[in-house]
């Protein structure tokens, strides 16, 4: 097991420190920054993650977040790699969550391959959903290049599970969100992404928010920790406390409770958890150890994106 000095690995960092990768005007001072603060809170290790955009913006903003880290020895350390959280989601609210409908889309394998490109071989994990990649087709081209493929913002069925995974799906991003909040109390997403557990990685946001601690307790039990990963899906607010941010398309308000919500309060737009405050939480509420705690933030992330 890793021990503490190995720091914590993130699979999902939309910002921090008052830095939004999903930025235009992401600059190398404010990226500097942005790491400098991750490597003080004992992060050794994240991915930054581009979310939904029309292709051309994203690629723009790979392009810019690729070429900023490669000219910052303290960015190439913390950034491993890119997490590319869409376009190709399901298009329903309260799936699609904060991604912009007008900018979703099914997947095709043109519009991946500039995405790719854009992220200079950078890309180590991609978030689609199964139902909107025909035949698996942008699945078995990720897989084949060793780029994991999660599953997230999405209403698949078994079967079309089943099928993503025979071809190469190996995770699924942020179980319990990205998903409307009534739902069919037993044929839902939640309850087949768990009931997978043995054949890929689950994600959980830990917060006590995005998934209530009883749940959450619930969830990691039925999964089993040694395929559970935690992640912050943290956003440029995260360490800033309550506050209007921006954050790509949207304006947000965090409120007292730190939790980030699209102004109308109608969902969540990620999360302003830190690390240590997730390690703090998952011991004080789940009453999980430190073991316990290493392998949900440093062994198991880093195992699922094969060490990046």
């Amino acid at each position: 097991m890793l021990g503490i000095n190995e720091g914590s690995f993130d699979l999902q960092v939309n910002g921090y420190g008052g830095v939004d990768f999903n930025s235009p005007d992401l600059t190398a001072e404010t990226l500097h920054r942005a790491c400098e603060m991750l490597d003080g809170h004992g992060v050794g290790g994240i991915l930054a993650t581009i979310t939904t955009d029309h292709v051309p913006a994203m690629c723009r903003l790979l392009q810019r977040l690729a070429t900023l880290r490669e000219a910052d020895p303290l960015a190439r350390r913390i950034i491993r790699g890119i997490h590319i959280e869409g376009p190709f989601l399901n298009e329903q609210a309260g799936f699609r969550g904060a991604h912009p409908a007008d900018a979703i889309r099914p997947a095709d394998e043109e519009a991946m391959q500039l995405l790719l490109e854009a992220a200079g071989g950078l890309t180590r994990l991609v978030t689609l959903a199964p139902e909107r990649d025909a035949g698996s087709r942008v699945t078995r081209l990720l897989s084949a290049r060793g780029i994991c493929v999660s599953a997230g913002h999405t209403d698949a069925s078994l079967e079309q599970l089943d099928a993503s995974i025979d071809a190469g799906l190996a995770m699924f991003t942020h179980v319990g969100n990205g998903c409307p909040m009534q739902m069919h109390r037993h044929d839902n997403i939640v309850q087949r992404a768990i009931s997978l557990a043995g054949r890929i990685w689950l994600c959980f946001i830990a917060d006590g928010v995005h998934v209530p601690w009883p749940a959450l307790g619930n969830y990691l039990r039925a999964a089993g920790l040694e395929r559970s990963i935690v992640v912050t899906d943290c956003i440029a607010a995260a360490g800033l406390g309550p506050g209007r941010f921006r954050m790509g398309r949207w304006d947000l308000l965090v409120g007292e409770d730190g939790v980030a919500r699209s102004p109308d309060g109608s969902h969540f737009v990620g999360s302003t958890g830190t690390m240590p405050a997730t390690r703090q939480k998952l011991a004080r509420f789940l009453k999980l150890s430190d073991p316990d705690i290493d392998r949900l933030t440093k062994a198991n992330p880093r195992q699922a994106i094969k060490g990046s």
